[in-house]
């Protein structure tokens, strides 16, 4: 490998170290719990929230939010996709979204009271973009790595990642320890800490920026016609072009099934330590510092496991663990301590089912299409998905139980993985390969 490509793996490395902030500060631990409170400080005499002639329960605000925030990305990150395709420009469309999300985080410091429409708000706008930026991201990966060491480079960018997140979690946890003592009221502390993940981002970004390097576009933009209607009509014919690679088709079902539930229970961790066990911010930010760096060796563990079985079953095996991490949370999670141990099981297999799931899906991926394409995978990606949320959050809403909403979280798992161990990988890579009609 020559050392040129060697750079431009390391500056792709710290796009993910730059944006897990975000995602382990803000998605993760800050803003659900926060939110929540605020949500419930805003409502009525009913106990319920009417925003828009809609009756929410607070403590399911959170979930819908989440749902909400994806079911945008649907529409949206497909068309970021095919623009970034058709344009040269893939490096600067990375960075306009990046730093649109961080702005929005930064924002996120100026969420107080009882306006928990502002933090929706900023919330939606910083998921939006969090989402979009990935795509391009991750379209980078078959552009810096051959087939045959993806697998390796994907899982270094994760837990590359999973580092930069526990690295300012760890910063946060110093800051509210000693928050009391500078004067510093708990919820302006929280505030600091949800601003600072903008800011990190925001920071962090400027390396990746310096470091990728924009390649000629893979398709030409037809004459006369604008890149904006070139991404709406690209989508069109990639949506319905779908269909000729079956495989690939089979892949996405069960990833957008079985990764809709992991990002679930990251996103709904904080919330239910905080609501259902009562337990303080600084044990909370301690046990997701914690998954940050159980995490990191956890990619790396699953990497070594993919090596000698296969990514495929290397993947297949977290699924099995994950849905006892689900039926752990129902029988037994009732102390700090059981969440702890919770926590450590989940950052085992976080990083390496996500990563492996990652490299899997760039070895079926048509040329010239990689951001189209990953834009369909990241709509159930990194701190982003819809119908675990929604689920989760009908079910707390009806059954007023955190545990039996997590429980109802199974199916996803179980159906992910009928569907995963239908996929034929060498077919999919093969399919492809082909010439194609569009």
């Amino acid at each position: 490998m020559n050392h040129p490509l060697q750079r431009e793996q390391r500056a792709w490395f710290v796009y993910d170290w730059a944006n897990s902030a975000y995602s382990s500060t803000v998605v993760t631990l800050f803003l659900g719990p926060y939110l929540t409170a605020i949500a419930k400080a805003a409502a009525g005499p009913d106990g319920y929230l009417h925003p828009f002639g809609l009756t929410i329960d607070p403590r399911s605000l959170w979930g819908y939010l989440v749902s909400l925030s994806v079911l945008s990305q649907v529409f949206f990150l497909p068309l970021v996709g095919a623009i970034a395709d058709y344009g040269r420009r893939k490096r600067e469309i990375l960075g306009a979204l990046a730093y649109t999300g961080a702005i929005a985080t930064m924002c996120l410091f100026f969420v107080e009271g009882s306006n928990y429409l502002l933090g929706a708000a900023l919330f939606l706008i910083a998921n939006l973009a969090f989402g979009a930026s990935m795509v391009v991201y991750n379209a980078f990966l078959p552009e810096i790595a051959p087939p045959e060491q993806r697998d390796s480079i994907s899982s270094k960018g994760w837990g590359v990642g999973y580092l930069g997140g526990g690295l300012l979690l760890a910063l946060n946890l110093g800051f509210l320890s000693y928050a009391g003592n500078l004067g510093i009221t708990k919820g302006m502390a929280v505030r600091i800490c949800m601003g600072s993940a903008g800011v990190w981002w925001a920071l962090f970004t400027l390396i990746p920026m310096a470091g990728l390097k924009n390649r000629g576009a893979h398709r030409a933009l037809p004459p006369g016609e604008s890149l904006l209607r070139a991404g709406f009509r690209q989508f069109g014919a990639t949506v319905k072009g779908l269909r000729r690679f079956p495989q690939t088709l089979l892949f996405l079902a069960a990833y957008l099934t079985y990764n809709d539930a992991i990002q679930t229970v990251i996103a709904m961790a904080g919330q239910f330590g905080s609501d259902e066990l009562k337990m303080p911010m600084e044990q909370l930010t301690l046990a997701i510092l914690m998954v940050q760096f159980v995490a990191f060796a956890g990619a790396m563990l699953f990497n070594w496991i993919a090596t000698k079985v296969t990514a495929k079953r290397a993947v297949l095996a977290a699924l099995v663990i994950w849905t006892g991490v689900l039926g752990y949370i129902y029988l037994a999670v009732s102390t700090p301590g059981e969440f702890f141990i919770m926590a450590a099981l989940v950052g085992i297999v976080m990083g390496g089912s996500q990563a492996l799931s990652r490299s899997l899906f760039s070895l079926m991926i048509p040329v010239g299409k990689e951001a189209e394409y990953f834009s369909f995978y990241e709509i159930s990606d990194k701190g982003t998905s819809w119908l675990g949320p929604l689920v989760f959050g009908l079910a707390l809403q009806m059954t007023g139980s955190y545990r039996l909403a997590a429980l109802s979280l199974v199916i996803f798992f179980v159906v992910g993985f009928a569907l995963l161990s239908r996929v034929d990988i060498d077919a999919a890579a093969a399919e492809a390969t082909r010439p194609s009609q569009d």
